[in-house]
């Protein structure tokens, strides 16, 4: 009864149907980002780095095909990037690790030499091998320990899985984010991309309740919104109260593509949302199909948006850009792995400047500051 309480509690938090007035003037979003054309790319593939694969038992150059998507934070007055990066072998040409790399000016990074978090031999391989771990991002909790979103990759199914770490270079996995609801109804579901609601203290993401929940969106094609206790097991908003009499449990959508725009085919969600004055800031990422959006962008241009939502029902959307503020048109962002892309994912303030780290064709790392 306390279980459906608390999801009758929820439904009535979304109940209210998506509001969206586009905002032109701008006040509300986070504007002026200027890409750092002068240090960019501030990571490629490099395959001096190399560790001992448990699964394969043997040596891999783990990022030698390409590194990119990354989360971010500030540690220690350093900035620390945990990036994607892939091997250029098995049957998927290349599995994806997590890597850690570092920088004392934002700019210039040093890469540890093994990843941080891999597929093993342990019990979450079987969602993760051997595709691989992919698009990290952090949050810190209360306590300063840190908790990571990250997609595995199985070769057929991205699900959406969970880590802590105390130090961003040891993680425990604590396995699919949705695995303990109703009895595991959402562990084998496609889902990924888990943005936390935060605040940025320190210039760091610090994951926050609202309601007495810490809330998260998630997905991509639409962004749906799960909620959590402790940040470690989540449970998805869905359409209709979850009973055991009630088999309908449609995934609640909270905002979705649009068509004649550059997000006309698929959102996804960027950073860990912040708590703003204005209200829930996310920003996200987009992807483009001219015949039903912006005939001005490649076919499948990934670009990059932001979108405001109500502090005290994180499901109300009150403002959406009308525009993308970050898309392909350098050289490295065009041609890669995936043409025309840029994901962002990973967003600090750092020296009293704010570095959005993001993937450029799925090949390459590069940075955009305010």
């Amino acid at each position: 009864m306390k279980y459906i309480a608390v999801m009758l509690c929820c439904l009535l938090l979304f109940a209210c149907k998506e509001q969206t007035k586009v905002d032109t003037s701008g006040d509300w979003t986070m504007k002026g980002f200027q890409k750092a054309d002068s240090a960019n790319p501030v990571m490629i593939a490099d395959g001096t780095l190399q560790f001992v694969c448990p699964v394969r038992d043997s040596v891999v150059h783990w990022a030698e095909k390409d590194v990119f998507n990354p989360a971010a934070v500030v540690r220690n007055d350093t900035v620390f990037l945990l990036f994607r990066a892939e091997d250029s072998i098995g049957k998927y040409a290349g599995t994806s690790r997590i890597g850690l790399a570092w920088s004392i000016d934002g700019f210039h990074f040093s890469k540890y030499a093994a990843p941080v978090l891999y597929p093993e031999n342990d019990a979450q391989n079987v969602y993760e091998w051997e595709g691989g771990c992919e698009d990290p991002r952090v949050v810190q909790d209360s306590s300063g320990n840190y908790i990571m979103t990250y997609t595995a990759y199985d070769g057929n199914l991205a699900r959406l899985m969970v880590a802590h770490s105390s130090d961003l270079m040891h993680w425990i996995k604590d396995g699919p984010a949705f695995a303990k609801q109703m009895n595991g109804r959402f562990t084998d579901i496609w889902s990924k991309s888990g943005s936390i609601v935060s605040t940025y203290s320190k210039g760091t993401p610090v994951a926050v309740k609202i309601n007495g929940k810490y809330w998260m969106y998630w997905g991509d094609t639409n962004i749906y919104m799960a909620w959590s206790d402790d940040l470690l097991s989540w449970n998805i908003v869905t359409e209709k109260p979850m009973t055991s009499a009630n088999s309908d449990y449609a995934i609640k959508p909270v905002f979705g593509p649009r068509e004649g725009k550059f997000d006309s085919d698929l959102v996804e969600s960027g950073p860990p949302a912040m708590i703003t004055d204005e209200g829930i800031l996310l920003l996200y990422n987009s992807r483009n199909v001219p015949s039903k959006g912006d005939t001005t962008l490649a076919e499948g241009t990934y670009a990059a948006s932001q979108i405001l939502f109500d502090k005290n029902d994180p499901a109300k959307v009150l403002q959406r850009m009308d525009t993308c503020f970050i898309r392909p048109d350098r050289a490295f962002e065009i041609s890669g792995q995936v043409n025309q892309v840029c994901f962002i994912e990973g967003l600090v303030k750092y020296h009293g400047r704010w570095f959005l780290y993001y993937g450029t064709a799925d090949s390459r790392i590069a940075v955009t500051v305010k």
